[in-house]
């Protein structure tokens, strides 16, 4: 199984809100910076995570991101689920391509049990577990930069 880029940005914007404190409040184009990515992707992953209900987005002078309680104990295989979408591994269904073994393919449904058994390993993970020990320096230090050089 693997993730799509955009819901590892998303899940890396997340971790990034997830330890801001209280008096910080981030910018998409900050958030774009501390974790490397196109600001323009950020904004797309932001929109998305505002309508999940996992941030909250406020504009102009004195706005920006923050992430909600709910974002904060959000379970990881749920967040992975909703930003993936519910499709096949394959592409069985696939009008343009229709595979010959779909009426007696034993494969697509074994790819099926084999992604829900990485889904159902995330979701006991919350947001708030990712952000942890030994994670929180390194994630606040994205926006900061390292330490200063004594």
């Amino acid at each position: 199984m693997r993730l799509t880029k955009f819901t590892d940005l998303a899940l890396r914007v997340v971790m990034r809100l997830a330890v801001a404190d209280e008096a910080e409040t981030l910018t998409s184009r900050q958030v774009a910076d501390a974790v490397a990515a196109p600001y323009t992707h950020v904004s797309k992953a932001v929109s998305r995570l505002r309508r999940l209900g996992v941030l909250e987005a406020r504009r102009g002078r004195g706005g920006g991101l923050e992430l909600t309680p709910r974002g904060r104990d959000a379970s990881v295989g749920l967040l992975v689920r909703q930003l993936e979408g519910t499709g096949d591994v394959v592409g069985c269904e696939d009008p343009s391509m229709p595979c010959p073994l779909r009426g007696a393919c034993r494969l697509r449904s074994a790819l099926h049990d084999a992604q829900e058994a990485f889904y159902a390993a995330l979701d006991p993970l919350t947001v708030r577990d990712l952000v942890g020990e030994p994670a929180r320096p390194v994630l606040v230090r994205l926006l900061t930069g390292p330490p200063p050089v004594p």
